[in-house]
């Protein structure tokens, strides 16, 4: 695959961010199997950048800023992104476990064709973002404030809700497994055939007693 028009391609096969000199803002460059493990690259710049099956292991993205990036393939576990900045960026086709990005801001965000486990999205800032045809498992969007969040043929298992702002969630083209916090769910969006399968959590974190 070509590099975009005008990217530069990353010329190390590891990116730690430790080396001497080396400067976090990257403008215009692809990243080709790249390996991030363990890299420290917090506070850093990714504008109009493609990650391409590039490896993810324990890399601290704290408080980094992604504009109109691309990652593609990329995989790994222990991926940093507390209070990060993502804007107009794309992921697909990638297997991510352990995201931290509570407090982060996610905006014009879309993920597609992605298997993401334990991600924390606690806090976060949310809108104009589209899950599509992904398997989420126990994301956490608690205190989260949510101005449109579309999860199109998706799989949710045990998500988690509570204390955030969900006016502008939408979960009726997902498929939700084990729940938590839907009391919390005020002005989201949900399916009929979904409205019946939470009735019982529901019931539950309400303190309802159901009878036959």
């Amino acid at each position: 695959m070509p590099p975009e028009p005008d990217q530069s391609v990353f010329p190390h096969p590891l990116l730690t961010g430790r080396e001497a000199g080396l400067d976090t803002d990257f403008d215009l460059v692809r990243f080709e199997a790249t390996d991030f493990s363990r890299g420290h690259l917090e506070g850093g710049s990714f504008l109009e950048c493609t990650l391409v099956g590039c490896v993810l292991d324990d890399v601290h993205l704290e408080a980094t800023r992604w504009s109109e990036c691309r990652w593609e393939r990329a995989h790994g576990a222990g991926v940093h992104l507390a209070r990060a900045s993502l804007a107009d960026l794309a992921i697909e086709g990638s297997r991510l476990a352990a995201v931290a990005a509570g407090g982060s801001t996610w905006r014009d965000v879309t993920v597609r064709a992605s298997r993401i486990d334990f991600l924390n999205l606690r806090g976060a800032r949310l809108k104009d973002v589209r899950f599509v045809d992904c398997v989420v498992s126990e994301l956490d969007l608690s205190e989260a404030t949510v101005d449109g969040l579309v999860f199109d043929g998706c799989t949710l298992v045990e998500p988690e809700f509570g204390k955030g702002s969900y006016a502008g969630l939408d979960l009726s083209g997902a498929t939700l497994r084990a729940p938590r916090g839907v009391a919390s769910l005020k002005g989201a969006t949900v399916s009929r055939v979904q409205l019946l399968d939470l009735a019982e959590p529901l019931a539950a974190e309400l303190g309802l007693r159901v009878t036959d």
